[in-house]
């Protein structure tokens, strides 16, 4: 058994003395850490690679600083690695909870907010979220989207972007305004 783990050592080289690793050594320790986080990311919700809301993208780049630790050899291998599991456990068991538990909920995923309603700006709500009237008008021509009035509701979603409900056709007069 001492003989496997001075092979691992040999292979993996020192913990906490970067200078010292060969490239052999540095490939050998990214190509592992690739392998377990895709497994810990396979494990993980599907959603937190995608930076869905503020808690995905919090684990995303936390669980990026702690695994280039371990690639470059600043920090030990073994407990880097199980440090970037028990930060996904978190995330999953944080998502669960919040699930469960709409204030957890709205505490780490946040909430939408209303910032166009029948073609009206919600001037409150968009001063809140300092999102200006030109995002927002950016925002619905990326939509497909002219003119104000041809949408029923936009709103800034929990992951920063902007979607848009576009009125019916038939609530539109032919000179393009919204009928109320």
């Amino acid at each position: 058994m001492e003989g496997l783990l001075s092979a691992i050592r040999d292979a993996f080289g020192p913990d906490g003395a970067p200078a010292q690793l060969t490239l052999l050594q540095m490939s050998l320790r990214a190509a592992l850490v690739f392998v377990i986080a895709v497994l810990l990311v396979r494990i993980g919700s599907k959603r937190f690679m995608g930076g869905s809301t503020p808690l995905d993208v919090l684990l995303s780049v936390i669980l990026g600083a702690v695994v280039s630790r371990g690639i470059n050899g600043s920090a030990a291998f073994g407990p880097t690695l199980a440090a970037s599991a028990v930060l996904v456990g978190m995330h999953a068991g944080t998502a669960w909870l919040a699930r469960r538990w709409s204030f957890l909920e709205w505490l780490v995923k946040g909430s939408s907010q209303t910032l166009l309603r029948d073609g009206q700006p919600q001037r409150d709500a968009m001063r809140r979220a300092n999102v200006t009237l030109d995002d927002l008008q950016e925002a619905l021509r990326l939509h497909g989207v002219e003119r104000l009035e041809q949408v029923r509701l936009a709103r800034l979603e929990r992951n920063g972007d902007i979607s848009v409900v576009k009125a019916s056709k038939r609530r539109e007069r032919a000179d393009g305004r919204s009928q109320r």
